[in-house]
């Protein structure tokens, strides 16, 4: 775990963003529990929720807390690219650590994050959990195999995700930081030069893929980002696992997992991407047996879906998302 560093190493001023969209309840939670860590500054990014949200935010009362409200959904990548821009010019804080309305710091992560020794790191992501205690697998982070010979072997020679995610050895508390290429949006810490530097998420992304996109740019960059298992955050997710992997509704989320993976795939790939995208296409259209009675419609939306990640199009406006899965 490295040295812990001394008591005028650890005052660092920490900045907490949460990007929300009509989860009240467990946005309550997780406010609350940031509020509750050793945090100096929470941005909430109220994606026009009309649950309620506005009205219970505006009853909190910590100065510490500030609120950005948006007249309409800008999905999570629109949310995090406008509050990581707010965080930059407002705050400007040493580190900055994101996730979302139904992810929140186990107690004591944010004295774990100040305590560990820091020196070298860009950004640091912790170690995500379902409440239950299990690894939560949609934020396992991974090391990319197309730029690391030992994960491209290991894949190739029929590990598949086991070949290049972190596995659960990796997630014990006492084990070692590890240098990762993706870490998710939720309890990713993020330097002042890190921000600077990477700048904010392309917002026309919606949902799905702005965190892997957005770290493996980092890296493309230079910098460097780090696996931390003694920060540990949960992740309270509803999203369902099925045979073939995460079962999305509604239906027109579709369009941005694959979408987004696309482009994500291209990023990390590089010359491989074009032999690769086969592959890809036959293993994303046997998940429709996933959806039921939906398998044609995932069809038809994972077919425009291809089309527009391919393309590297990022205009398709969200109504006309909404209008697909009609």
């Amino acid at each position: 775990m490295g040295r812990q560093l001394s008591s005028s190493e650890n005052r660092i001023s920490v900045a907490a963003i949460v990007v929300t969209h009509r989860r009240l309840e467990k946005l309550r939670e997780t406010v609350t529990r940031l509020l509750e860590e050793p945090i100096d500054h929470l941005i909430v990014f109220d994606n026009a929720s009309d649950d309620g949200t506005a009205e219970w935010l505006r009853q909190v009362q910590d100065q510490r807390l500030v609120v950005r409200y948006s007249a309409r959904n800008l999905g999570g990548a629109g949310g995090f690219s406008a509050a990581m821009s707010d965080a930059r010019q407002m705050i400007d804080a040493d580190w900055t650590v994101v996730m979302d309305d139904d992810g929140r710091p186990v107690p004591g992560a944010i004295a774990a994050f100040r305590e560990m020794d820091r020196r070298g790191w860009d950004a640091l992501g912790a170690a995500v959990f379902h409440p239950d205690g299990t690894v939560c697998e949609m934020n396992r982070p991974y090391r990319n195999p197309f730029w690391r010979g030992r994960e491209f072997l290991r894949t190739l020679g029929g590990k598949g995700r086991a070949g290049f995610h972190l596995q659960n050895d990796a997630y014990r508390p006492d084990a070692p930081v590890v240098d990762v290429d993706m870490s998710s949006f939720v309890g990713l810490f993020l330097s002042r030069d890190a921000l600077a530097t990477a700048g904010a998420p392309d917002p026309r992304l919606f949902i799905y893929g702005d965190d892997q996109l957005y770290t493996l740019n980092m890296r493309r960059r230079g910098l460097r980002i780090g696996f931390a298992p003694q920060i540990r955050f949960e992740h309270d997710t509803e999203a369902q696992q099925a045979a073939s992997g995460l079962v999305l509704s509604p239906l027109w989320k579709v369009y941005y997992m694959y979408r987004n993976a696309l482009i994500a795939y291209r990023v990390a790939a590089g010359a491989l991407f074009w032999p690769l995208v086969p592959v890809l296409l036959i293993k994303w259209r046997r998940k429709s047996r996933d959806y039921g009675a939906d398998a044609a419609k995932f069809r038809e939306i994972l077919s425009i879906a291809v089309r527009d990640g391919l393309a590297g199009r990022l205009e398709r406006s969200h109504d006309e998302v909404l209008e697909l899965a009609k």
